[in-house]
């Protein structure tokens, strides 16, 4: 019996295709709904430390309200607002709308913008409200 697979084309990949704006936002809303995952983690770590005991509460204030736990934070803040304005975006599509390449395109690169503006909005209000 022949073998039928070694005259077959390889399948495109990452390494063949250039990567266009609503490529990267396609791969980018993916990585974010997983590290939305972690972010959840935490907010339920934070919320059992809560329930927990002051003592507890305080040790899990004092981890996130470090450099490194602010940024993490500062991450999740970010993988939280892109993965819904990226979720926007796909509604859209889902009406009809916005499909063409110019358009998405435009789409695609706001998508970016529009959640780093939120994040930092988002960051500015919480250190406002805290002092």
């Amino acid at each position: 019996m022949a073998n039928v697979t070694n005259n077959r084309p390889l399948s495109p990949h990452l390494q063949i295709y250039k990567p266009i704006p609503t490529m990267v936002m396609s791969i980018v809303h993916r990585i974010t709904g997983g590290a939305l995952y972690v972010g959840t983690l935490l907010v339920a770590w934070w919320l059992i430390g809560a329930a927990t005991g002051q003592a507890y509460y305080d040790w899990v204030n004092w981890i996130l309200g470090s450099i490194i736990g602010k940024l993490v934070l500062l991450g999740y803040t970010w993988a939280l607002l892109h993965h819904m304005v990226g979720g926007f975006r796909h509604f859209v599509w889902d009406l009809g709308y916005g499909l063409d390449k110019d358009v998405s395109t435009k789409m695609a690169q706001a998508s970016i913008v529009i959640s780093l503006c939120l994040t930092v909005l988002v960051w500015v209000i919480g250190f406002l409200i805290r002092f």
